[in-house]
């Protein structure tokens, strides 16, 4: 019998949270498209949480991501090291698929959602035990608000 890795079971654990909270795994139906550096395995992490989710992902791999940033409206003060385009909503950094289905499901007008910089303990940034308290920013070009606080330990 093979052992599961912690990873593997954290993943696991995250599409079968989603499914007991009703949320469709894959609620718009829509590709994620998914731009980051070819170098940041902690993007590869993110884009593996958000497939075990259930979303499709397409990634465009770009030495330079300022120019995406800017023609989707991440202001420097919300950027991270990804950004993602589904339903017309941009995803930047790691915002947990959780929220990201909430959004598609509700549909607030705005342009997305941000998590700004990396976070311990979010998706993609699990390092050991720790995890760092970080809010979901919902903005647009007025400016930010908390769409989902998760608190660390």
């Amino acid at each position: 019998m093979n052992p599961i890795s912690r990873r593997t079971f954290i993943l696991a654990a995250g599409a079968a949270l989603l499914s007991a909270t009703g949320l469709p795994a894959h609620a718009s139906g829509e590709t994620l498209e998914l731009w980051k550096t070819p170098w940041c395995g902690c993007c590869t992490a993110w884009v593996d949480h958000m497939r075990a989710a259930g979303f499709e992902v397409r990634v465009t791999e770009l030495e330079d991501l300022e120019p995406v940033k800017t023609r989707l409206g991440v202001t420097p003060e919300l950027a991270s090291c990804h950004t993602g385009l589904i339903g017309g909503y941009v995803i930047e950094g790691h915002v947990p698929a959780a929220d990201v289905a909430r959004l598609l499901k509700e549909k607030p007008q705005a342009t997305g959602l941000a998590v700004p910089g990396m976070p311990i303990g979010s998706p993609g940034m699990e390092m050991g035990d720790r995890k760092d308290a970080y809010d979901v920013l919902l903005f647009d070009e007025n400016g930010t608000e908390v769409f989902s606080h998760h608190p660390g330990n």
